[in-house]
């Protein structure tokens, strides 16, 4: 028989493996604490160098300090995407028809992480770097369309949630026999609505640039902002969806024990 001291430490080992429904726990975790470094690093340093910096395309010091900054995000963006996509599209279960039961209940805890994750990153692009972009068009010389705000906003911030929004759609399509089955309408208005506001950006720029200069937020063109936030409603449909189908499955567990 075991001693005391044995059991004591098989427990606590036990005590450090989280369950099996939460495997992937830690990856999301270590997620949301790249999100907060990267979005907080931003601010940081927006403002050390934003208004000394960021005000005038014209200043050399705005080369430096901003379209650099712009080249590299849209490097990162693009570059991630692909690995991210690729990874998850080439890595899927080939074979969802063989799905035991509390693996499909412990990717649907995994979904449910992806869509926090990718709620997360709209938060950030949609209210604080969102915002204060009002205050940018009021205080910043116009001269271009790579504002110190934007750099950050439309070329990191936006493209960042629609990448993580598509890796939400495509984990569910590949790994759970519900979403392979045919297209979630609420998990594609979740993630296609958010998306069309970055294609709104690009209006909204032609905009600004023919018809007005100044920032009204309640203007016609901003309308499309707001109705591609609506969408992210079908959030809720998506847990719906989800809840139903673990019934289904704690059930048929529950009837084999």
């Amino acid at each position: 028989m075991a001693t005391v001291t044995e059991q004591i430490n098989i427990m606590t080992d036990q005590n450090k493996t989280p369950p099996w429904y939460l495997k992937d726990v830690y990856r999301y975790l270590l997620a949301f604490g790249v999100l907060t470094a990267i979005y907080m690093g931003f601010r940081i340093y927006q403002g050390a160098y934003g208004i000394s910096t960021g005000l005038d395309s014209t200043d050399p010091a705005f080369e430096i300090y901003w379209m650099r900054l712009f080249n590299f995000n849209v490097t990162f963006v693009t570059v991630f995407a692909g690995l991210s996509w690729g990874y998850l599209w080439f890595t899927r279960d080939k074979n969802l028809d063989k799905l035991e039961p509390k693996e499909e209940i412990r990717r649907y805890l995994t979904l449910t992480m992806w869509i926090s994750i990718y709620t997360f990153a709209v938060y950030w692009a949609g209210s604080y770097f969102a915002e204060q972009d009002n205050s940018w068009h009021q205080v910043a010389i116009r001269d271009t369309p790579f504002t110190a705000n934007h750099i950050i906003e439309f070329y990191f911030n936006f493209p960042m949630y629609v990448i993580l929004g598509g890796c939400a759609w495509i984990y569910a399509r590949t790994r759970l026999p519900l979403y392979a089955k045919g297209i979630s309408l609420p998990l594609t208005l979740a993630v296609v609505g958010p998306f069309m506001i970055l294609v709104s950006v690009g209006f909204n720029e032609w905009g600004h640039t023919f018809w007005f200069r100044e920032e009204f937020f309640a203007a016609p063109i901003h309308y499309g902002f707001v109705i591609g936030v609506w969408f992210a409603h079908g959030v809720g449909g998506i847990l719906l969806q989800g809840v139903t189908r673990l019934i289904e499955l704690l059930d048929g567990l529950e009837e084999a024990a």
